[in-house]
This record gives C-alpha cells, structure tokens and sequence, in this order.
C-alpha cells in the first residue's frame, strides 16, 4: 500500500469519534496500524481506551462504515489489541488540548 492510500485511510478514520471522549480515535492514538493485501482487504489493528469499554461494536461498525467510501478497500477487518496498552502519552497534542490534558 503507498502512503497516499494509507493517508486516505487514516484520514477517514478519523472522521470516527469515540463516543465517550468526543475525540476521533487517530488522535486519540487508538489506531496502531493499518494494512491492505492485493485483495483490498484491510486491516485496522488498533486498541480502546479500556477493555469493558461497552461501544467497541459501534467503533468498530463505525470504522467499517469510515472505509467504505475508498474504492481499493474491498474488505475490512478491525484487530483489537491489548498490547501495548493505551496510554494518554499516545494521545495528538490536538486531543489532549481538546480534552484539558497538559
């Protein structure tokens, strides 16, 4: 995958908003990789700010639903993952702004 597909694709997810914090989970730092094969199929391996954390379906629906205007994704797949383990540290300097954090 070039870095112009790649740009498109993290920009879509970040027109995703975790629902809780009313921050898009790219700035966030929530997204840890995305990858496509030959097929289009791609993979968004990423993780959630906690793990009973109750709208990871609607995240992950909405992560379907961002790609889906991009005509090379054909297929998506969401990984969660526990490792490494989220932290504010991971967080844009916009979404820590956005939410008070120094």
């Amino acid at each position: 995958m070039d870095q112009d597909l790649k740009d498109n694709i993290m920009g879509a997810l970040e027109q995703v908003v975790d629902p809780e914090l009313g921050i898009d989970i790219v700035n966030l730092g929530l997204v840890y990789d995305v990858d496509m094969d030959e097929q289009g199929k791609t993979t968004v391996t990423m993780t959630l700010t906690s793990m009973g954390c109750p709208l990871a379906g609607v995240i992950v629906d909405q992560v379907k639903a961002a790609l889906s205007d991009i005509p090379e994704v054909k297929e998506v797949e969401t990984n969660i993952v526990w490792t490494p383990v989220w932290s504010r540290d991971m967080m844009s300097r916009y979404a820590k702004i956005a939410l008070g954090i120094q």
